[in-house]
């Protein structure tokens, strides 16, 4: 028997559900500070979602076309289920990170609530089939984020963080919404596939060169892509460690998936001829990446570097949408994808290191680093595969995606973007091997003492520097569906 088409909606209907359920357990009993409970329901919630889009991708109900929902406003394909299982495998590692950054907390349940419905609005965003969609779907992520950048409430970094990610965030909102006002008004649709049939036949092109470039702004605040990241390093060092994790890998990817299917479905080449978005991007990608590791190799605060490089991480990603164009689309949007799949793990889990030497007293300087893998040496083993691997070092998965990455902008035409990145890559090494100096070479303090390993932090520090280095030897399994999700789109 054929199963109901709402069922392509079972990754976001259970992380829904899972909130839900948290929810029933706090009015029960509020105030509850039972982490177990909490933190156990959140995590099988999100590993139960996980399971189900790593089900439905398998099967092939996503392959092709995929399954189409309440007229084209939401869409259940290979891209959809690919950066779904991104972006629960991110909330799970957080969620089990979180059971030890938040003990003794009196409000874990609002924690991990916000948590499982911004995770919902990632899932929307990625089956989105019409701007409607993704404008609700990016205000059901967006506010749950500043509540949890802002959670600890007592910390003033943590608010004033919170308070210049609120008003940014509300910025970039209202550009991308009169974007997508004036492309209504010059296509009359707002579905993706209508917008594409009309666009060619506007008379209005400064009208729709003007709307495509204010939502392409919106998106490139979501992804904090130079010039509009300035709001991104103050938030991830000001919140707590686990949500600056959350934030700079799933979020960054729930920004990513909508522009590629934006700008893949509804926009096209056709459009080239008067607004060449292909171009927009290439500056945008030279730039992010080549300003964002400048800027990250001077810093002297770890977590504020991880910020730095996140952006940095961003311009390699664009250049799955800078390099379209060239006759191997497929292969260079599904590099795209798969480097964010990756970078998602191992970016998690170098914030998630940063969490841990917190909960050990240890400053976020790199001086504060030094001699500490003497002291923990399997999760700075853990750390060393996070620094080699974002630097695109053959020690994880990060290599072969930046890798191929590179080679479709070569094989698409697009070498110079290649040279840019690999230029940027080996900048990229200075600060990465600056934390495994001080932590492997570096004096230890005498004050330093580790006589506690939280369960939480450290699984999820070493679950995901595990994975990162399985995706190296797996990496196949993973190319395989990111390009033929992104074959479907063209």
């Amino acid at each position: 028997m054929a199963l109901p088409d709402w069922v392509g909606l079972a990754p976001a209907l259970l992380l829904a559900l899972t909130a839900l359920a948290v929810f029933v357990i706090d009015s029960i009993e509020p105030h509850s500070e039972n982490r177990t409970l909490l933190a156990g329901t959140t995590l099988l919630g999100t590993i139960a979602a996980l399971v189900a889009a790593g089900t439905l991708l398998v099967t092939g109900i996503g392959t092709g076309s995929g399954l189409t929902l309440y007229d084209g406003q939401l869409v259940v394909d290979g891209m959809s289920l690919f950066f779904t299982i991104i972006f629960t495998s991110v909330a799970a590692l957080v969620t089990l990170a979180s059971y030890d950054y938040f003990v003794d907390r009196s409000d874990q349940a609002e924690y991990y609530i916000l948590v499982l419905l911004a995770t919902t609005g990632m899932t929307l965003l990625g089956s989105a089939g019409s701007l409607a969609t993704v404008f609700v779907s990016f205000e059901l992520l967006s506010l749950p984020s500043y509540a949890l950048v802002a959670f600890l409430k007592d910390n003033r970094s943590s608010v004033e963080a919170s308070l210049k990610y609120f008003l940014v965030g509300a910025l970039s909102s209202a550009i991308l919404l009169y974007g997508i006002s004036l492309i209504y008004g010059v296509t009359g649709h707002l579905r993706f596939d209508a917008v594409a049939r009309n666009i060619t036949n506007t008379g209005h092109a400064g009208i729709l060169g003007l709307g495509v470039l204010m939502i392409l702004g919106g998106f490139a605040f979501k992804t904090a892509s130079i010039p509009f990241h300035f709001w991104a390093p103050d938030v991830y060092e000001g919140a707590p460690t686990p949500i600056s994790a959350f934030l700079s890998s799933g979020s960054k990817a729930a920004g990513f998936v909508v522009a590629f299917r934006v700008f893949t479905v509804a926009f096209g080449f056709d459009i080239l001829s008067s607004v060449d978005w292909v171009l927009a991007f290439q500056i945008l990608a030279v730039v992010t990446m080549t300003l964002g590791n400048f800027a990250a190799a001077t810093q002297e605060n770890v977590k504020r570097m991880l910020a730095y490089s996140s952006i940095g991480q961003a311009g390699y990603v664009l250049i799955g949408l800078a390099a379209l164009g060239g006759g191997n689309d497929a292969l260079v949007l599904g590099m795209g994808m798969t480097h964010l799949l990756v970078y998602g793990i191992m970016n998690t889990g170098a914030f998630l290191f940063v969490a841990l030497a917190e909960h050990w007293g240890v400053g976020r300087t790199f001086e504060d680093y030094n001699g500490l893998g003497s002291k923990a040496p399997i999760a700075c083993a853990a750390m060393t595969v996070f620094m080699m691997s974002l630097a695109g070092i053959p020690l994880g998965g990060g290599f072969f995606s930046k890798y191929f990455l590179f080679y479709g902008a070569i094989t698409a035409g697009f070498w110079w973007l290649a040279a840019v990145g690999i230029i940027n890559s080996a900048l990229s090494l200075y600060f990465y091997s600056r934390v495994l100096k001080a932590i492997w070479g570096g004096d230890a303090s005498d004050d330093l003492r580790i006589d506690r390993h939280p369960l939480g932090l450290y699984t999820a520090v070493i679950a995901a520097a595990v994975v990162t280095v399985l995706l190296l030897p797996a990496f196949g399994f993973v190319t395989g569906p990111a390009v033929d999700a992104a074959s479907a789109l063209f």
